[in-house]
């Protein structure tokens, strides 16, 4: 297990579909951004700098799965909980729990990899191994 970090979002009137339930791709954008905020908060350095000394170029999704229990509407605060579940070689569970105050509304796991531009085909991505000073600081 992970140290866990906690995002905030507050929901805004555009984020909600017209019967002013939140339209569930925003959950998806939320647990994203709640990923990279994990990182940072863990002490990582922002892709872009990692980029320039690692040539890493982020942690894109391979694979996610969502499960709703309750809705929320613009004018809420939510706050989501991000922690890394399971280490692999090349790819890591992020668990995202997505609450309002105490209420549950979503539960989240993404599969991602760290990566970086394939040697020989520049416009594709290649998947490395976790480095393990990136692993140490989110641990």
């Amino acid at each position: 297990m992970s140290k866990s970090v906690v995002f905030e979002v507050d929901v805004m009137f555009g984020d909600c579909d017209p019967a002013g339930i939140v339209f569930f791709p925003n959950f998806s954008k939320w647990m994203d951004a709640s990923s990279l905020n994990f990182f940072m908060q863990c002490g990582v350095p922002p892709w872009r700098e990692l980029v320039k000394t690692s040539g890493i170029i982020g942690t894109p999704l391979l694979e996610i799965h969502t499960k709703f229990m309750q809705p929320a509407t613009y004018g809420e605060r939510l706050q989501i909980h991000t922690c890394i579940v399971e280490w692999r070689d090349k790819v890591f569970i992020h668990e995202h729990r997505v609450q309002r105050g105490s209420d549950l509304l979503c539960e989240g796991r993404e599969t991602r990899a760290f990566c970086i531009r394939h040697p020989q085909h520049p416009e594709r991505m290649k998947a490395i191994a976790i480095p393990e000073h990136i692993k140490a600081l989110c641990q």
